[in-house]
């Protein structure tokens, strides 16, 4: 009987991981859009009626207006370039989060390894994020007439943002499969995380509130905060945001690290209570 070799067999399952998280992607991608006329280009009328109403609204009826430390004078630009990452990772926890409970008849009957749903679920929100992207860096380019040397970067700043998404959505989905008020905390959780996060607001502004030792702590223990930063440097600044990437990095891997190991551990249990 010939030996298994380790190296062919993990090979095998990593082509095999690879072929499911495609197919699911493009299901996800596809049910999205089935029966609509439009199909995928209502990937880019959404962002693009977003923009134009941020513009309307707070460049028109209720301007702001921004401090010369900060990356751009147009809060519109300003307000959806932090919108863009948020996007992405709201979707992709709290769609996360009910996940495995939907594809229940396939962990409970199948080998079927459920730690690549939400990781399909980021990559399927990422085709829409693209989309979005491209499209705010053409109006970045035709407002500002330029566009910044450090967006090169951004794909890493995309990589971080979903290292940290998938990490939460690991833990999210685990917790709901036990214990199904889950998918509504989450939705309160990221309520109050969006605005915890200088997203509607520059950093400068939270400088200004009261209790603030409280609010720089929060601002420092929140790894979206360097991910929005990096997101806006690199879409509307000059500078490549080093510290902001290097935080960022640090908190991304670390969830994606624990949250890997804790649906690990919450994964044996699975087929039992679905």
């Amino acid at each position: 009987m010939p030996k298994k070799i380790p190296g062919r067999h993990f090979a095998r399952n990593l082509v095999e991981r690879r072929t499911l998280i495609f197919q699911l992607v493009k299901r996800d991608f596809q049910q999205r859009y089935v029966g609509s006329v439009a199909g995928w280009l209502w990937g880019l009328i959404h962002p693009l009626v977003l923009l134009g109403i941020y513009t309307f609204v707070f460049g028109y009826c209720l301007p702001n207006s921004l401090g010369a430390g900060d990356v751009t004078r147009s809060y519109p630009l300003f307000l959806f370039s932090g919108m863009l990452p948020w996007l992405l990772f709201s979707e992709t926890v709290q769609r996360s989060s009910s996940s495995l409970v939907e594809q229940a008849n396939l962990i409970t009957k199948t080998m079927f390894p459920s730690e690549i749903v939400p990781v399909s679920i980021f990559l399927s929100s990422l085709v829409s994020h693209l989309m979005a992207v491209g499209l705010f860096v053409v109006v970045v380019g035709i407002a500002q007439q330029h566009l910044s040397p450090a967006i090169v970067l951004l794909p890493a700043g995309m990589l971080l943002l979903g290292l940290f998404g998938v990490g939460i959505g690991w833990v999210a989905a685990s917790l709901q499969v036990y214990l199904r008020d889950t998918a509504q905390v989450v939705t309160v959780v990221m309520t109050v995380w969006f605005w915890a996060t200088p997203i509607m607001m520059a950093e400068s502004t939270f400088r200004k509130a009261p209790f603030q030792r409280g609010i720089q702590f929060v601002l420092k223990a929140n790894p979206l905060v360097y991910i929005v930063n990096v997101y806006r440097q690199m879409l509307l600044g000059s500078a490549v945001p080093w510290r902001d990437l290097a935080m960022a990095g640090s908190f991304a891997i670390a969830t994606f690290v624990l949250g890997g190991l804790f649906f690990r551990h919450m994964k044996r249990g699975f087929a039992d209570v679905l």
